[in-house]
């Protein structure tokens, strides 16, 4: 059966016709009840696949964006099962802005400064005048070889000039980079969002309206001007809404992490409110607040995270949406034709003429210019000449969705063979784990928190004594606000927090042990032990006397055999 999803039935909601899910009925008016099921159970059914899709991602070696361009593909109006016919550019821009201010909070949240640092100098000249440089060879290219207009000619250029770290990590998750090239990635993926936005949106107004473009000088002041007035914001409520939340922050660490991740869309609503660059407002406030050190950090990167990948999956499923198969074939070649010219001559000469200057050895350089796959964002920004009214440029979204997957399909599987035969890879890998957002199942380990209250008969009991089963051990004690890593002979004293870690099997029998020394004390589990039908354990009594006796010779207050003290 072919479920038909009409235009039209979220008209009452959204204006201009988005699409609704209604099988086999014909397109009414607004969205009711009865469209909510349907609706849900399409949706629904698409996360689910998407979630699975991770593993296969992992597995495959290539960016998950591939897999979730191909469900947008599957359901989209040339699907063998749904047949959803959607074809707003307006919608798909405002809805793709509002996923990379996700993707971009997310991004800003789990970077850490110490890892970025020395490469925000490299990164923010790549981000500009790499793009620049960047923007230049792609438009040779398209108006000496495939005979585009100069302001087309750039107008891909500037659209295919933005890079996607997200999806080079996604394929280099289980291959140890050197931190100098790790933080390049990051701080380049947030920093260059911002000018190829406001270079792409002035020359498609420039193709919609020549008549009344600005000069080029013009554009340039104003697009320092936007991202100099976007990082001053940015950089403002980072800071001050980072001590904000942590004045007012709550017990929950739920709420406490909307207020976070609320911040970071602040700034780029109040950005871009006042024309500058909302985009680099938000990475650079997400990227203030995580490294302020907040309180319910765990739960932060947790939630950030989760919306960051529920951002990444609508917004590539709703681009596979908005693609049209029967229009692709015709751009397989230009896309070919400008990919390559984008992989091996624009991208290693603004990594070139970006890095250069900074040091970095050809060996770096070469692994930058290679992993510098496009993902979202050239694709969403495809849509801006359409939407304000540029002519005879229908066709650069399916040049641009084409271009994305051949050289997705190109490069992703070949980084780490690249890194590995550049000769850049670590001998050792390190990973800050968030609890909270981590599969700790893939490391097939457990983490326990045990706080001693005031009554526990843990107070006193030195680590080893808790003979914790093998595969679980105590590896952190909190005490006082200050935490240290414990000797076999620290005594554990009431009010400490203790963090046990163990493998997955064990993890219910040492949380039972601690469990049974904070009621029984020191010598439970000798209780059970040969204890007889409605009497006392001889050999645990035995025991208990003989420690009472040695309690008593060192001058310690002798405890009763019959457990009470």
């Amino acid at each position: 059966m072919r479920a038909a999803i009409l235009p039209g039935a979220l008209g009452g909601v959204f204006p201009g016709g988005v699409p609704g899910v209604i099988p086999g009925a014909e397109a009414s008016e607004g969205f009711t009840l009865h469209d909510l099921t349907p609706a849900l159970l399409v949706g629904s059914l698409v996360l689910l696949v998407s979630v699975a899709a991770v593993r296969l991602s992992l597995k495959s070696g290539l960016p998950s964006l591939l897999i979730y361009l191909g469900i947008g593909l599957a359901i989209g109006e040339a699907g063998p099962f749904i047949a959803i016919r959607f074809d707003s550019n307006e919608l798909t821009q405002v809805l793709g802005y509002a996923a990379l201010i996700l993707i971009l909070g997310e991004g800003g949240l789990s970077t850490r400064w110490d890892g970025i640092r020395r490469s925000v100098g490299p990164a923010a000249v790549l981000s500009t005048v790499g793009v620049i440089v960047s923007v230049a060879v792609v438009a040779l290219a398209a108006r000496f070889v495939l005979h585009h207009d100069w302001n087309t000619a750039l107008l891909i250029g500037a659209i295919l000039s933005s890079t996607d770290a997200a999806a080079v990590f996604s394929v280099l998750r289980r291959v140890p980079l050197p931190r100098r090239i790790t933080g390049m990635l990051e701080a380049e993926s947030g920093f260059n969002d911002a000018p190829v936005v406001i270079l792409v949106t002035a020359l498609a107004v420039r193709s919609a309206n020549p008549a009344e473009a600005e000069g080029w000088i013009t554009l340039a002041l104003k697009a320092v001007a936007e991202l100099g007035a976007g990082a001053a914001i940015g950089l403002a409520i980072g800071w001050a809404g980072g001590q904000f939340m942590r004045r007012t922050a709550s017990g929950s660490s739920g709420l406490f992490s909307i207020g976070v991740v609320a911040l970071t869309v602040l700034a780029y609503a109040a950005a871009a409110s006042v024309h500058a660059s909302g985009f680099l407002a938000c990475y650079l406030a997400a990227l203030v607040l995580g490294n302020l050190k907040l309180p319910h950090g765990p739960a932060v990167l947790g939630l950030s995270t989760a919306l960051g990948w529920l951002a990444q999956i609508g917004l590539f499923v709703l681009l596979g949406l908005l693609a049209s198969p029967s229009r692709m074939g015709a751009q397989v070649l230009p896309a070919i034709v400008i990919g390559l010219v984008l992989l091996l001559v624009a991208r290693p000469l603004s990594v070139l003429v970006s890095a250069s200057p900074f040091g970095l050895g050809w060996r770096d350089q070469a692994f930058l210019s290679w992993a510098g796959l496009r993902g979202a964002v050239p694709v969403v920004l495809a849509t801006v000449p359409l939407t304000v009214g540029a002519r005879n440029v229908d066709w650069i979204f399916e040049l641009v969705f084409v271009l994305v997957v051949i050289f997705t399909l190109v490069q992703a599987p070949t980084l780490p063979w690249v890194a590995q035969r550049l000769g850049i890879v670590e001998d050792y890998r390190s990973l800050d784990l968030a609890v909270e957002a981590t599969p700790l199942e893939e490391l097939r380990a457990e983490l326990m928190q045990v706080t001693v209250g005031p009554a526990s008969r843990l107070h006193g009991v030195e680590v080893f004594e808790l003979r914790l089963p093998e595969g679980a051990n105590v590896t952190l004690v909190v005490r006082g606000g200050k935490g240290f890593v414990p000797e076999n002979n620290t005594v554990i004293r009431r009010g400490d927090q203790l963090l046990v870690v163990s493998t997955a099997e064990v993890k219910a029998l040492a949380e039972k042990r601690v469990r049974s020394v904070s009621q029984h004390g020191r010598l439970a589990g000798w209780r059970d032990q040969g204890t007889r039908p409605g009497g006392r354990n001889p050999r645990t009594a035995r025991l208990r006397d003989v420690g009472a006796r040695l309690r008593a010779a060192a001058g310690a207050r002798p405890e009763v055999s019959d457990g009470k003290k």
